[in-house]
Protein backbone atom coordinates (compact mmCIF):
# COMPACT_ATOMS: atom_id res chain seq x y z
CA UNK A 1 0.00 0.00 0.00
CA UNK A 2 1.49 3.29 -1.13
CA UNK A 3 1.11 6.29 1.17
CA UNK A 4 0.70 9.73 -0.40
CA UNK A 5 0.76 13.13 1.30
CA UNK A 6 -0.15 16.29 -0.61
CA UNK A 7 0.97 19.80 0.26
CA UNK A 8 1.06 23.26 -1.27
CA UNK A 9 -2.61 24.11 -1.43
CA UNK A 10 -4.11 27.30 -0.09
CA UNK A 11 -5.77 30.55 -1.05
CA UNK A 12 -4.80 32.28 -4.27
CA UNK A 13 -6.25 35.10 -6.33
CA UNK A 14 -7.53 34.49 -9.83
CA UNK A 15 -4.68 34.57 -12.30
CA UNK A 16 -2.17 33.38 -9.74
CA UNK A 17 -0.14 30.19 -9.49
CA UNK A 18 0.41 27.34 -7.05
CA UNK A 19 2.70 24.33 -7.03
CA UNK A 20 1.35 21.22 -5.34
CA UNK A 21 3.67 18.51 -4.07
CA UNK A 22 3.01 14.87 -3.24
CA UNK A 23 5.41 12.82 -1.14
CA UNK A 24 5.15 9.06 -1.60
CA UNK A 25 6.23 6.17 0.59
CA UNK A 26 5.42 2.53 1.17
CA UNK A 27 6.50 1.11 -2.17
CA UNK A 28 9.10 1.70 -4.84
CA UNK A 29 7.95 5.07 -6.15
CA UNK A 30 9.85 5.01 -9.41
CA UNK A 31 8.23 1.74 -10.53
CA UNK A 32 4.74 3.26 -10.89
CA UNK A 33 2.96 5.94 -12.85
CA UNK A 34 1.42 8.79 -10.85
CA UNK A 35 -1.30 11.36 -11.33
CA UNK A 36 -3.40 14.17 -9.94
CA UNK A 37 -7.16 14.33 -9.43
CA UNK A 38 -9.44 17.03 -8.09
CA UNK A 39 -12.94 17.04 -6.66
CA UNK A 40 -15.25 19.97 -6.02
CA UNK A 41 -18.42 19.71 -3.92
CA UNK A 42 -21.19 18.13 -5.94
CA UNK A 43 -18.87 16.95 -8.69
CA UNK A 44 -17.16 13.68 -9.48
CA UNK A 45 -13.47 13.17 -8.95
CA UNK A 46 -11.71 14.33 -12.11
CA UNK A 47 -8.42 13.03 -13.49
CA UNK A 48 -6.27 16.05 -14.33
CA UNK A 49 -2.91 14.62 -15.33
CA UNK A 50 -0.77 11.51 -15.29
CA UNK A 51 2.93 10.84 -15.66
CA UNK A 52 4.89 7.71 -16.57
CA UNK A 53 7.25 5.94 -14.20
CA UNK A 54 10.25 7.75 -15.69
CA UNK A 55 8.59 11.13 -16.13
CA UNK A 56 9.22 10.96 -19.85
CA UNK A 57 5.56 10.85 -20.90
CA UNK A 58 2.52 12.72 -19.61
CA UNK A 59 -1.24 12.89 -20.01
CA UNK A 60 -3.47 15.93 -19.48
CA UNK A 61 -7.21 16.37 -19.42
CA UNK A 62 -8.45 18.55 -22.25
CA UNK A 63 -10.18 20.85 -19.77
CA UNK A 64 -6.87 22.12 -18.38
CA UNK A 65 -6.12 24.05 -21.58
CA UNK A 66 -2.37 23.96 -21.00
CA UNK A 67 -2.47 25.68 -17.60
CA UNK A 68 -1.22 22.74 -15.49
CA UNK A 69 2.05 20.81 -15.66
CA UNK A 70 2.81 17.50 -13.95
CA UNK A 71 6.35 16.42 -13.15
CA UNK A 72 8.16 14.02 -10.85
CA UNK A 73 11.48 13.67 -9.07
CA UNK A 74 12.07 10.00 -8.36
CA UNK A 75 15.16 10.73 -6.27
CA UNK A 76 12.87 12.64 -3.88
CA UNK A 77 9.87 10.28 -4.21
CA UNK A 78 7.81 13.34 -5.11
CA UNK A 79 5.35 14.30 -7.84
CA UNK A 80 4.37 17.91 -8.56
CA UNK A 81 1.50 19.79 -10.15
CA UNK A 82 2.33 23.31 -11.29
CA UNK A 83 -0.87 25.31 -11.71
CA UNK A 84 -0.94 28.67 -13.49
CA UNK A 85 -3.61 31.17 -14.55
CA UNK A 86 -5.88 29.84 -11.84
CA UNK A 87 -9.61 30.49 -12.02
CA UNK A 88 -12.37 30.34 -9.41
CA UNK A 89 -13.66 27.17 -11.08
CA UNK A 90 -10.34 25.50 -10.18
CA UNK A 91 -11.40 25.57 -6.53
CA UNK A 92 -11.40 21.97 -5.30
CA UNK A 93 -9.63 19.42 -3.18
CA UNK A 94 -6.63 18.16 -5.12
CA UNK A 95 -5.50 14.55 -4.69
CA UNK A 96 -2.27 12.86 -5.60
CA UNK A 97 -2.83 9.38 -7.03
CA UNK A 98 -0.71 6.28 -7.44
CA UNK A 99 -1.27 4.08 -10.46
CA UNK A 100 -1.78 0.35 -10.28
CA UNK A 101 1.02 -0.10 -12.78
CA UNK A 102 2.50 1.66 -15.75
CA UNK A 103 -0.70 3.06 -17.29
CA UNK A 104 -1.83 6.55 -16.28
CA UNK A 105 -4.32 7.91 -18.82
CA UNK A 106 -7.61 6.72 -17.35
CA UNK A 107 -9.16 7.08 -13.88
CA UNK A 108 -9.30 3.29 -13.57
CA UNK A 109 -5.50 3.16 -13.89
CA UNK A 110 -5.18 4.59 -10.37
CA UNK A 111 -5.71 2.75 -7.12
CA UNK A 112 -4.32 4.90 -4.29
CA UNK A 113 -5.00 8.51 -3.25
CA UNK A 114 -3.74 10.88 -0.62
CA UNK A 115 -5.86 12.84 1.83
CA UNK A 116 -6.02 15.86 -0.47
CA UNK A 117 -5.07 19.50 -0.24
CA UNK A 118 -7.56 22.35 -0.59
CA UNK A 119 -7.06 24.90 -3.36
CA UNK A 120 -9.31 27.96 -3.23
CA UNK A 121 -9.18 30.56 -5.99
CA UNK A 122 -10.81 33.91 -5.29
CA UNK A 123 -11.76 36.73 -7.64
Amino acid sequence: QVQLVESGGGLVQAGGSLRLSCAASGRTFSNYAMGWFRQAPGKERELLAGISWSGGSTYYADSLKGRFTISRDNAKNTVYLQMSSLRPEDTAVYYCAGAKGRDYRRPSDFGSWGQGTQVTVSS
